[in-house]
């Protein structure tokens, strides 16, 4: 059975680690401990029965407890699917604006993609002196494509 404990956010990959360090320290049933990028604060977790996960997750820092429902292998693959959502399509010399962030509501154009890390490098549009900005890709939305609206 796949069973759902909640973690500290941010915390899942190292408790993941400390989880399948005691496992093995305890010779516990526990088949596989997942950790699904998008899904914050959760950690799907393969035992054989719900006395295992208590055991495992007992005493255990930044574990919250667990859910009593067990989660189905489909249900894990829709939310793996959910995180491989085509990303925009932003280029160079676009136009964004910020939608989070300390610059939020500002307008930037793109000078640098970063696909590998998932930011973009824009310089801020109306300000005195531009400087460039590096930000994650989903703290922008775009505004205007390159080429577009040049009057």
């Amino acid at each position: 059975m796949i069973h759902t404990i909640r973690v500290t956010s941010g915390q899942e990959k190292i408790i993941a680690e400390i989880l399948m360090k005691k496992a093995r320290a305890e010779k516990l049933d526990v088949y596989s401990i997942v950790h699904v990028e998008n899904v914050k604060g959760y950690l799907f977790v393969e035992a054989n029965d719900e006395n295992t996960l208590v055991k495992l997750i007992q005493k255990v820092k930044h574990v919250k407890g667990f859910l009593k429902r067990a989660v189905t292998v489909q249900e894990i693959e829709n939310l793996v699917k959910a995180e491989k959502q085509p990303t925009l399509i932003i280029e160079p010399g676009d136009t964004v604006e910020m939608s989070s962030g300390p610059f939020k509501g500002e307008r930037a154009k793109v000078i640098k993609l970063d696909e590998a890390k998932d930011e973009i490098t824009v310089e801020l549009v109306e300000v005195a002196v531009p400087i460039p900005v590096t930000v994650k890709s989903k703290m922008v939305r775009l505004f205007q494509k390159a080429g577009a609206g040049d009057d």
